[in-house]
C-alpha cells in the first residue's frame, strides 16, 4: 500500500509539472500572439454612441480589447481612452469588459468613475443582455436550444477552457496552487449558452448554420467550447476546432455528441477553406440601462460574415 501510494503521488508531481511546462508554452504563444495584434488609432474607432459617460465602440477581429500583461501591446483601450479620455486619467478604469482577440462587435467603455460603478454592477448582476452571431459547422437540427454545460480549466492542454467532468475534477485533487495556479483548480463554474438558427447555409460547398448566441452566464471562452462540445465548432475557430490547441468537442467523447454533428471530414474542409481567415463569431447586440442617466439602450453591428 505504502509503495502503491508513493507511485500515485509521484505520477502526481509528474502531472503537476507536467501541467505547468504546457500552460508556460502556451503562454508564450499567446503572449507572441497579442503582441502582433492589429494596431488601431482613435481616428479608426468605429464608435456606435457616445456620451460624457460612456463609449460604445464596435471591435474588428485581430484586436485586442486590452493591451495584457505587455502594456505596450496595441489595443482598443488604447484607442478610446486616446480618444476620450477618462475623468480618472487611467485607461485601465475605462473596462468593464471584453472580447476575445478573434472576435469582433460591441465593447461597452466607462468614461466616468460613476459609469466604471454602475457597468460593473450591471455585469455582475447579469442586468446587460449581449448577443452574438456566430457562423459554425455543419447543419444545427434543432431550430433553437440551451447548452447547459459547467466548465472548468483543461489541465491537459493549460490554459484552455473543456466541458467539467468528475473524472476531470477528481484528477486536480493532489494538484497544488503553487504549481498549477490557483485558476487551474477552481470549481467548475455553471455555464449556460441559449442558441437560436437565424439560417442554414452554404459556405464554398460546405453546410454551415448561422446562429444567434446568448451567453447567459458569460464565463471564459464559453460560446467556443460550448458550440464544439455540440458538434458544431465555430467556423473559424483554430483553438476549440478542428485539429485546434485546445481538447476536441469540448472536452466531450464523439458518443456524447448528438446525431447531428458536423462530421470530421466536414470540419477538415472548412478549416482548411478558412485558414488564416478571422473566427466567424460577433458580438453583435448589447442592451443595458444607463449606469448614470438611467435610460434604456440598446446597440447593434452588423458582421462582416
Amino acid at each position: 500500500q505504502a509503495v502503491a501510494t508513493r507511485s500515485s503521488l509521484a505520477l502526481n508531481a509528474v502531472a503537476a509539472a507536467d501541467v505547468k511546462a504546457k500552460q508556460d508554452a502556451t503562454l508564450e504563444k499567446l503572449k507572441a500572439k497579442d503582441a502582433g495584434a492589429t494596431a488601431v488609432s482613435g481616428d479608426d474607432l468605429d464608435v456606435v454612441f457616445e456620451d460624457e459617460h460612456i463609449a460604445v465602440v464596435s471591435k474588428p477581429s485581430g484586436v485586442l480589447t486590452i493591451p495584457g500583461k505587455d502594456e505596450s501591446n496595441p489595443s482598443l483601450n488604447k484607442a478610446v481612452f486616446d480618444r476620450f479620455g477618462s475623468e480618472s486619467g487611467r485607461m485601465d478604469k475605462m473596462v468593464v469588459h471584453r472580447l476575445g482577440m478573434d472576435t469582433s462587435g460591441l465593447v461597452v467603455f466607462a468614461r466616468t468613475d460613476a459609469a466604471l460603478r454602475g457597468m460593473n454592477s450591471l455585469f455582475r448582476s447579469r442586468k446587460v443582455t449581449r448577443n452574438y452571431e456566430a457562423l459554425v459547422c455543419g447543419h444545427v437540427g434543432q431550430d433553437s436550444g440551451s447548452i447547459d454545460l459547467p466548465l472548468m480549466r483543461d489541465y491537459e492542454h493549460p490554459p484552455f477552457m473543456r466541458v467539467s467532468t468528475d473524472d476531470h475534477q477528481r484528477a486536480l485533487l493532489d494538484l497544488d496552487a503553487a504549481e498549477v495556479g490557483k485558476k487551474m483548480l477552481e470549481s467548475p463554474k455553471d455555464s449556460l449558452t441559449k442558441y437560436e438558427v437565424v439560417s442554414r447555409e452554404d459556405m464554398d460547398g460546405n453546410d454551415v448554420t448561422r446562429l444567434t448566441l446568448t451567453s447567459v452566464s458569460g464565463r471564459t471562452h464559453q460560446l467556443n467550447v460550448h458550440c464544439a462540445a455540440i458538434g458544431h465548432p465555430i467556423v473559424g475557430d483554430a483553438v476549440y476546432g478542428f485539429d485546434g490547441e485546445a481538447a476536441s468537442n469540448g472536452g466531450l467523447g464523439e458518443g456524447d455528441l448528438p446525431e447531428d454533428k458536423a462530421s470530421a471530414e466536414l470540419q477538415q474542409a472548412i478549416a482548411s477553406a478558412c485558414a488564416g481567415k478571422p473566427m466567424c463569431v460577433h458580438a453583435k447586440s448589447i442592451s443595458f440601462r444607463h449606469p448614470v442617466t438611467k435610460e434604456d439602450l440598446s446597440f447593434e453591428s452588423k458582421s462582416s460574415f
